[in-house]
């Protein structure tokens, strides 16, 4: 049986849909959950939605993903741009990781611009809300399919 996808979401996202709906929109992490279970299901594959406020409990969902994922979709949030410690983790993972975001963090503050979660995923995808992880989605699907 094939591994499935981890979703892995950092902190703050819980709010997603009432924390700054200008910047991140109105897309509840229900929302997102439910959009990310349908466009897995055309897939024909399988996933793990989990988030949290705690970086060590999503270095500790990470280190589980190296072997039990076939890819990862991150969005760190807030932890993109200040954790070298997830940096370290996401160095270890060999399979496919692709960093997410709600917004676009290069449109906002220049502390936002900084991403160690980039510096090691395989790809990002910004800026498209609830569509980020749709696009996420995909991309893993597609890298997983063909190999390249």
């Amino acid at each position: 049986m094939e591994k499935p996808i981890f979703v892995l979401n950092g902190p703050n996202l819980n709010l997603s849909g009432s924390r700054e709906p200008e910047i991140y929109g109105t897309d509840t992490l229900t929302d997102i959950e439910a959009a990310c279970a349908e466009k897995i299901a055309q897939l024909s594959r399988t996933f793990v939605f989990r988030q949290t406020n705690h970086e060590g409990v999503l270095i500790d969902w990470l280190q589980e993903g190296r072997v039990q994922a076939s890819g990862i979709l991150l969005n760190a949030g807030g932890l993109t741009h200040s954790s070298i410690a997830l940096y370290d983790c996401l160095k270890s993972i060999i399979i496919p990781v692709v960093e997410i975001h709600l917004s676009n963090p290069l449109r906002r503050e220049s502390f936002r611009h900084q991403s160690y979660v980039g510096m090691a995923a395989t790809g990002t995808i910004a800026g498209f809300g609830l569509h980020s992880y749709l696009l996420g989605i995909e991309a893993l699907h597609i890298k997983l399919t063909h190999k390249r």
